[in-house]
């Protein structure tokens, strides 16, 4: 007979077998199985607080962060997306321990376990010291705090610029130091919150505004004392960065005077407290004011002290003795300056000469280095050479005209025709050659007369020989 145990075995393994066999077999797909064990996840830790290192931080262009969160015994992915990831005051970090709020979650494509944070929050320090502490580190590594960018105040403003919540009793503070101090200091107020999450945003307008309108002389960002969380829109990155391209100097004066804002060191001054700033930005006009009082109780004193010594003198001296001495005080003053205006006349006529001479030897260089001045001088020589060529042409045509008129008339008066024109005449034989005697002619003969006016013909008759 077998055991009890061993029967009762036998027979749970039989039944086993033969249910698994008349059983139908469900065949799940991967993405239903997925599904379900991300639905079942989901349902049982939809609200987990968990604390871990961040290690393998990754952010992505969608805004979304991946991390792996870990402990000395396991880890965990996680991811925040973008939503919630905008929402945290600070960045996250490799290597800061934080606490999570979130749920499980799976992700189907790698079947992989992960939470997915609804809220982020370091351990030990808070998150808005936390940011506070990361943004200082990241502008501070850029070189935005640095001394060289600061910009000096103008020592004396004619107006200034405020931004502040217009109905605080940082105004009303900063009006009343303004006005004792430095009464003539025009003050323009922009109004903006300077607290809550458009505080940041308003602020840097009212940084743009002055910087576009040019209406002040610098810029003064006020705000009463607070906690951590009524200063985070002056910790912010954007705040310190509308600081910095500020064309006009900045000085913060936010919070109390051991408050210290990113504002304060992105500004080219700090100011403990608004009434601070108002006494800073007037402090050259208070002591030229303190300054000049006391130069006018000083000069007071000279002149009660001066004019009882000269009330001491003149009760000594003789009225016509004064005038004298008076007279005699001012002819030399007078001739004092005759001389020095002697000199001034002098030296400005010697260097009134200098410049002169100067002026003129510049003229001179310009003026031969002139293109059109060169031109114009040899257009004035070419014209000069011209008129000489011309003159010496009508000289030459008259030389010319000279001699040949004088050749003419010595042409003239020995030609033949001159004696002609006087009443004589040429008889030519009939061979044409000139006679000369009447031996020479036979009666019967041919001649030809020539007269000064035409030709006679002629037959001789009779010759009669020369006596």
């Amino acid at each position: 007979m077998e055991s009890p145990a061993k029967l009762s075995g036998t027979v749970q393994l039989g039944f086993s077998f033969e249910a698994a066999q008349g059983a139908q077999r469900r065949i799940w797909k991967v993405s239903e199985l997925v599904g379900e064990l991300r639905a079942d996840l989901e349902r049982e830790f939809s609200d987990l607080w968990v604390e871990g290192e961040i290690c393998d931080l990754r952010s992505a262009a969608s805004g979304h962060v991946y991390f792996t969160l870990k402990d000395n015994g396991g880890q965990l992915s996680a991811v925040m997306f973008r939503r919630q990831a905008l929402l945290l005051r600070f960045r996250p970090e490799n290597g800061l321990y934080v606490l999570l709020r979130g749920k499980l979650s799976l992700y189907e494509q790698r079947g992989q376990i992960q939470i997915v944070a609804e809220h982020l929050e370091p351990m030990g320090a808070g998150s808005l010291q936390l940011a506070f502490e990361q943004v200082k580190r990241r502008l501070q590594q850029e070189g935005l705090f640095d001394a060289e960018r600061k910009k000096p105040l103008p020592a004396f403003p004619r107006s200034v610029g405020i931004i502040t919540s217009p109905s605080g009793a940082v105004i009303r503070d900063f009006i009343t130091v303004v006005n004792r101090r430095h009464g003539a200091l025009v003050i323009l107020l922009y109004p903006a919150l300077v607290q809550g999450e458009a505080a940041a945003d308003e602020v840097a307008k009212g940084i743009a505004y002055f910087n576009e309108s040019r209406e002040v002389d610098l810029i003064v960002i006020a705000r009463g004392g607070g906690s951590l969380e009524d200063l985070a829109p002056f910790n912010t990155e954007s705040m310190a960065r509308a600081i910095a391209a500020s064309d006009l100097p900045v000085v913060s004066a936010v919070g109390h005077e051991t408050d210290f804002t990113i504002a304060d060191f992105a500004a080219d001054m700090r100011a403990p407290t608004p009434s601070a700033a108002a006494e800073l930005i007037t402090a050259a006009q208070h002591k030229v004011e303190e300054h000049l009082e006391q130069l006018t109780q000083r000069l007071d004193r000279t002149t009660r002290y001066l004019v009882m010594q000269a009330r001491e003198s003149f009760s000594r001296l003789s009225i016509e003795a004064s005038f004298a001495r008076i007279e005699d005080q001012l002819n030399r003053r007078q001739q004092r300056i005759d001389e020095l205006c002697f000199r001034m006349e002098g030296a400005w006529r010697l260097l009134s000469q200098e410049k002169t001479h100067y002026l003129q030897s510049l003229a001179s260089v310009i003026l031969r280095n002139d293109a059109a001045q060169r031109i114009g001088l040899l257009h004035e020589r070419l014209k000069n050479l011209s008129a000489r060529m011309m003159r010496a042409q009508i000289l030459m045509n008259q030389s010319w005209r000279a001699t040949v008129d004088s050749l003419e008339r010595q042409l003239t008066s020995l030609s033949p025709l001159a004696v002609l024109n006087r009443g004589y005449a040429l008889v030519y034989d009939e061979a044409g050659a000139v006679l000369k005697s009447s031996v020479a002619v036979r009666p019967g003969q041919l001649l030809s007369t020539r007269l000064a006016s035409g030709l006679i013909e002629s037959r001789v008759t009779k010759t009669t020989p020369d006596q």
